[in-house]
Order: C-alpha cells, then structure tokens, then sequence
C-alpha cells in the first residue's frame, strides 16, 4: 500500500527531544513525527502467530525530514520515487523494543511464544508478520501487513 504524506498530516505529532543537539541541518521545527501504531508477531510452524513487539513510529529518533537531509547532504543521489526504510522503531518499554536482540537482551531471556515455545532469535521456519496502523477521532488508516517465513 503507498498512502501519502498528506494522508497522514493529521497524525502528526512531536518528536523525541534530541540532545545533544543537532547539527543546524537537521534542525527543525513542530510536528514531524508521526502516530503510526506498529506490532510485530511471530508464527513457528505449528502455531497460530504471538504478538511480540508493540511500538510506534513516532518514537523515531531522526524524523523523515532528518533522514532525507542526513542523506543528501552526503552525496546519496536521491531520486523521486526512491523508497527509504525507517530502519528499527524502539519504544520506551521492554515490550516496544523492536528488534529481537533488544527483545531478548542479545540472546540472555527467552520470549514466550504461543503454546510455551520461547525464542532467543528468529527460527528457521518462523514467519514474522508486521502490521502497522494509524487511528485518531475515527479515522483509522490500516498499511497492511508484510509477512515473510524464514526459510
């Protein structure tokens, strides 16, 4: 799905605070973060999939503006129609984090998954299933899922 920025204006919201602070570049000013709930869940092969990670992109660090200027300002010939990835969206909580290193402490606690399973990392046949979703005074914007098995 491709929904527009404008699409998404009205979710907008503040951006963590950045200290130390940033180069005058990367400077901004207002809402540049967006509300865009995430959740991330796994499926072994005999199971139905396990929420194992709730976050949200306004918990993003460097906003989109900040990653297209930190890109451009280094020589990375950006084109229209060019796609750019967020990379890992952490929350605050333990249950925000959005990595499985993060999630289980870079392999020393187990995540509990449906019917006593426990992960450390990703297993070979796992399919990890991402959804994401934005919603505010009724009006809810749905980006789908990505679902890939690891085989």
């Amino acid at each position: 799905w491709i929904i527009s920025l404008d699409a998404l204006d009205r979710f907008r919201v503040y951006g963590e605070k950045q200290i130390p602070q940033v180069l005058p570049y990367l400077s901004y000013s207002g809402k540049r973060n967006y509300d865009i709930n995430l959740e991330v869940f796994i499926q072994s092969n005999s199971q139905e999939e396990s929420l194992v990670s709730q976050s949200n992109f306004k918990y993003m660090y460097w906003n989109m503006c900040q990653q297209l200027a930190h890109h451009t300002i280094n020589g990375c010939n950006i084109k229209a129609g060019d796609l750019m990835a967020s990379g890992t969206i952490s929350g605050p909580k333990a249950n925000e984090y959005g990595s499985m290193l993060e999630l289980s402490w870079g392999g020393k606690h187990s995540i509990k998954i449906n019917n006593n399973e426990e992960r450390k990392f990703i297993m070979d046949g796992d399919t990890v299933i991402m959804r994401g979703f934005t919603e505010k005074d009724g009006i809810r914007i749905g980006f789908g899922e990505v679902k890939n098995k690891i085989v």
